[in-house]
């Protein structure tokens, strides 16, 4: 791996934690974000501000933790980005302190699928037990619930959403808050129906049917 590869990753973070908190996912210093790049992870450092993070906020750690590059410490949730890339095939993972996603983990056990979008990230998800933030139970619970989904939300916390690219991970982030919004605000009205296996299977099936989601040229007269 060159040493532009590398510059090039920690500027990305930085743009992409500058995103978040211009989306309003992230408040002051409230979440991080990290990208892998082989066997190397560029993520935010502690305390930093992630509405103006730049490449110098951004530290560079191998899989085990090592320090490798950066002035500053890592995230108090390094263990949790380490962890996905060891269990995982993600190469980014963005953490958000969202709005909605808290409501909703203070009044829901779970986010049923309340739009078929939410089969992107995995269907259901089930709310995450509240555990102090940089701790083993927080990074073990959150790590099982995102083997078998692209988003977790943690109870009292906020979000940690993956992807195979920052822009995949901050879309998913982007998505979970906008399902968590569309529950609570339907909550507020009367309990939220969610959508049956049925429902679900049908739109599978018609996505397959229609290649729904990629874009596809116009068919020549």
């Amino acid at each position: 791996m060159t040493g532009d590869e590398l510059d090039l990753a920690r500027t990305e973070v930085a743009a992409t934690s500058r995103e978040l908190a211009r989306q309003g996912l992230v408040l002051g210093t409230a979440g991080n974000v990290s990208v892998r790049v082989g066997d190397l992870v560029a993520l935010t450092a502690t305390g930093v501000t992630l509405a103006s993070a730049t490449t110098e906020d951004v530290t560079v750690v191998d899989l085990d933790g090592r320090h490798h590059s950066g002035l500053l410490q890592p995230t108090s949730e390094l263990g949790i980005h380490l962890g996905v890339y060891r269990d995982s095939d993600a190469s980014a993972v963005v953490h958000a302190h969202s709005e909605a996603a808290v409501a909703l983990s203070l009044v829901a056990d779970e986010l049923p699928v309340v739009h078929y979008q939410q089969l992107l990230l995995g269907g259901k998800l089930t709310v995450v037990p509240f555990a102090p933030f940089g701790t083993e139970e927080l990074t073990a619970s959150t790590l099982a619930a995102l083997r078998h989904a692209r988003a977790a939300i943690l109870a009292h916390h906020g979000t940690v959403a993956v992807g195979s690219s920052l822009q995949q991970a901050l879309d998913n982030a982007v998505l979970l808050e906008w399902l968590c919004r569309v529950y609570v605000t339907a909550a507020a009205v009367a309990p939220p129906r969610s959508m049956t296996d049925a429902h679900l299977q049908a739109v599978v099936e018609e996505a397959v049917r229609t290649g729904y989601g990629r874009t596809r040229p116009v068919d020549p007269a």
